[in-house]
């Protein structure tokens, strides 16, 4: 436990660095803690702050620089949050509409990097996989065309290679009995009541109908992009990110191939409110100078996705905090009742 000057110093020098970009020296601390305290006293503390893992002190300076731990601590219970400008919300509320949710959340990315000037990021909702029909087109002896047609009249292809050949008869038997017995229905329904409904039909169209299944929910789900993504350049431009080449192949690494995002972003969906993942003490986040700040957004009170802002571990917390919270509440309310409810911020 640190008291109550510990917690002013160690506050104070982490704003101080995230303000600045300087390690942070014993003067400085003097000037803005507020505190009437000897330099020799403050270097004293810094000390004990070091001894605590807390701050850490660069080779080539005097002064000190927080660590991760030192971040956790901050954000956890040193933090004031800043309520955003009347403007902002506005600014947000006034851009966010539900005609087209695809947009909608293409919308939400582009103003967290906006607000934040680093990169926004939303997990989108996993699609259901329903159909309004099926059609098995005959290519050759054993290739098939898989003809899927979604509620929305979006038309899929899929090729099937089949263990037989099939009659046209025998495909417009399965292609009915699919229509009639599950249309309307998320392949993954489909998928357990064929397990218990196919024993009473005849062994040789069961076998096209499980293909069918499973490659329609795979033409259905792999269409959607899993993560949209606005504003990842503006880590090109973060010193503490750009000055390494390695850093910089691992963060772009991240973007191109969205699944470590995914499953960073799929974790957060798990817990309510804003949640901060702080490199270098989340096996999520695969760099130690890298923050990202979530929270889950919902559709009529159940979380479908999640959004948030990607920057360094040096980002100012109390203003991306409540951008991040504020856009996941007027998301949720824009998808919930078709239009965002005013929101006051404070």
């Amino acid at each position: 436990m640190l008291d109550a000057r510990a917690q002013t110093l160690l506050k104070t020098l982490i704003e101080r660095y995230i303000a600045d970009g300087q390690p942070v020296g014993s003067r400085t601390l003097s000037r803005h803690s507020g505190l009437d305290l000897s330099p020799a006293t403050i270097r004293n503390v810094m000390a004990d702050l070091e001894e605590m893992g807390l701050i850490a002190s660069p080779h080539t300076s005097a002064g000190r620089v927080p660590t991760p731990r030192g971040y956790r601590l901050f954000v956890d219970t040193l933090l004031t949050v800043q309520p955003l400008e009347h403007g902002q919300t506005e600014q947000i509320e006034g851009r966010l509409r539900a005609d087209e949710p695809q947009r909608l959340l293409s919308t939400a990315a582009s103003l967290l990097s906006n607000l934040s000037h680093f990169a926004g990021v939303v997990m989108t909702p996993r699609r259901a996989s329903l159909f309004r029909q099926v059609e098995f087109l005959r290519l050759s002896d054993r290739r098939l065309l898989l003809i899927i047609v979604t509620p929305e009249g979006d038309v899929q292809n899929r090729i099937l290679s089949t263990e037989r050949d099939y009659s046209p008869s025998q495909l417009t038997e399965a292609a009915n009995y699919i229509n009639q017995h599950y249309a309307g229905l998320d392949f993954g329904a489909i998928r357990d009541r064929l397990q218990r409904e196919l024993a009473s039909l005849r062994d040789d169209i069961t076998a096209l109908m499980q293909k069918a299944v499973e490659a329609s929910t795979r033409a259905l789900t792999e269409e959607a992009e899993p993560v949209v993504i606005s504003g990842e350049r503006n880590l090109v431009g973060v010193a503490d990110l750009s000055d390494n080449v390695d850093r910089m192949r691992r963060l772009f690494d991240l973007f191109e191939q969205k699944t470590g995002l995914v499953q960073l972003l799929d974790a957060s969906s798990r817990a309510q409110g804003v949640q901060i993942f702080i490199g270098g003490e989340s096996e999520l986040v695969p760099m130690d100078q890298l923050s990202v700040v979530v929270a889950p957004y919902e559709a009529d009170g159940r979380i479908i996705g999640t959004l948030g802002v990607i920057g360094p571990t040096r980002m100012a917390y109390e203003r991306v905090i409540p951008i991040v919270d504020i856009t996941a509440r007027l998301v949720s309310s824009a998808l919930s009742h078709g239009n965002p409810t005013r929101h006051e911020s404070g």
